[in-house]
């Protein structure tokens, strides 16, 4: 099989302004840091953006997309790290759709498995449930919560083979294996890149079958 291994400047090839991409990590931890400073320093921007949160003011990361203005639409979990993505919501220049963390990841996980949504008491009676169908079973009501799915998605692995298949690292894991299945290209950053055989079966969490591009992470 042909290597997957891409140069940054190939990687960044695939990315487009105005597209939906999905970012992986929990403030930095388990966030592609190399390839947000990629998509920074190539100038693509008008993003609508899927993460759990926006990082931290001042950290490296998913901030600097907040702080340099190419983010137009975020889907988060929560923002209260970066005051700036606040100011620009609060200013009418960043629409910012939060959702509860459990119901973001498995919205996440529903676009990659190919279902049509799911069923969730989380948010009912409160502003989250604005603008969505609730649903009564049992005589209990559950908001209906639709898939995300993404033009591209940026993950970071811990190590990767060359074929694509991709082990993470302890907390570092989060978001990663269902962003990786949720989008129509997958690009991964990887610390450590070996040879295909060198990595255990037993450990790969995401499958090369997802994965079209591998870069290597200059933390590596």
């Amino acid at each position: 099989m042909k290597s997957k291994v891409v140069t940054m400047d190939a990687a960044m090839a695939k990315i487009e302004s105005g597209i939906t991409i999905m970012i992986s990590g929990f403030i930095t931890v388990g966030t592609p840091q190399n390839i947000v400073d990629a998509l920074c320093e190539k100038g693509f921007k008008d993003f609508h953006l899927i993460s759990n949160d926006v990082g931290k003011l001042g950290a490296p990361g998913i901030a600097r997309l907040i702080m340099e203005r190419r983010v137009r639409e975020l889907t988060a979990a929560h923002i209260g790290l970066n005051p700036e993505a606040g100011h620009q919501m609060n200013a009418g220049e960043l629409k910012v759709n939060l959702t509860p963390m459990g119901s973001l990841v498995e919205k996440i996980r529903a676009g990659g498995a190919g279902i049509g949504g799911f069923l969730t008491p989380t948010g009912v009676g409160t502003v989250v449930q604005e603008g969505k169908q609730i649903i009564e079973v049992n005589g209990k009501k559950f908001l209906l919560e639709l898939p995300l799915r993404a033009d591209v998605a940026v993950v970071k692995a811990w190590k990767a083979d060359t074929k694509g298949n991709l082990v993470y690292r302890r907390a570092a894991r989060n978001f990663n294996p269902y962003m990786a299945m949720a989008a129509d290209w997958v690009i991964a950053e990887a610390e450590h890149i070996v040879q295909p055989g060198e990595l255990d079966p037993d450990i790969i969490i995401t499958p090369s079958i997802v994965v079209d591009m591998v870069v290597q992470s200059q933390e590596g």
